[in-house]
């Protein structure tokens, strides 16, 4: 029989409604969505997990599919007492919280889909492989992450020394999880599922993204009924270059789903 997959480590803050966060490929529950946790956890009971190989979570051979991760994320929602959740999801996470709701759709309250894969992508497709190549070559990983992750207007408005800095962050080592995760996102297609998704849904785009282009995140917006869609001045980091856009954005959701 096969073994039981080990529980993923998790963030849990704050008290009221479940929220549920799905992060993104090579980041961790921290890395994205920490920022905006003392906020959300004003509103809901937030459970953060993090993907095998990433943040607390131990790295797990073989690699994770949409469907393994989806259930995961479920499981830890279902260890934290969440009968219902809100879910976010964000880059690669999108693609998962997507899954999510078309799989338990009894489960999820609403959805929001920040900077989000729906897939088909040939250009972000090669991209991702580029990246994972690129994995035992830090200086030129972080040259790239530099000019393709982070938009070109954040970044050109960076002081030299400050850029000089960011790039030396970069280069610090990667997370177990990293190159099975980006492979997943070359991967990730939930095009066909959009149409079923009946929850209250909200689209983030993030106008200057270039790895998970805008076109993207419109996919989402018109494949899901009735989704709203808000765009954002950012790269694929707005938690970084929009960080009090992007609170604004997503309290305003969270509170309008209580006062709804």
């Amino acid at each position: 029989m096969p073994s039981t997959p080990a529980p993923l480590a998790r963030i849990v803050q704050g008290s009221g409604p479940g929220l549920l966060l799905a992060h993104g490929a090579g980041g961790s529950a921290r890395d994205n969505w920490g920022p905006l946790l003392p906020d959300l956890a004003v509103h809901r009971t937030v459970v953060a997990p993090d993907y095998p190989g990433s943040g607390d979570s131990p790295f797990e051979p073989g690699g994770p599919t949409l469907d393994d991760l989806a259930e995961r994320l479920v499981a830890t929602a279902d260890a934290e007492g969440l009968d219902t959740f809100d879910l976010a999801g964000y880059s690669l996470g999108a693609a998962v919280a997507v899954r999510i709701a078309t799989r338990h759709p009894e489960r999820v309250r609403s959805l929001l889909l920040l900077a989000g894969v729906a897939g088909g992508s040939a250009r972000m497709r090669l991209l991702s492989e580029l990246i994972v190549d690129l994995g035992e070559r830090p200086d030129d990983l972080a040259r790239l992450v530099l000019t393709v992750v982070l938009g070109g207007t954040w970044v050109d408005a960076l002081p030299a020394e400050q850029l000089a800095g960011l790039l030396e962050a970069l280069k610090s080592p990667l997370s177990d999880g990293f190159r099975q995760q980006f492979r997943l996102a070359a991967e990730a297609d939930v095009r066909a599922e959009l149409g079923a998704i009946a929850m209250p849904t909200l689209v983030v785009g993030t106008a200057e993204d270039m790895l998970v282009p805008p076109s993207q995140h419109r996919l989402l917006a018109e494949g899901i009924p009735g989704a709203r869609y808000v765009r954002l001045s950012s790269g694929h980091l707005p938690v970084v270059e929009a960080l009090p856009e992007l609170r604004g954005v997503v309290m305003e959701f969270v509170k309008g789903l209580d006062e709804g």
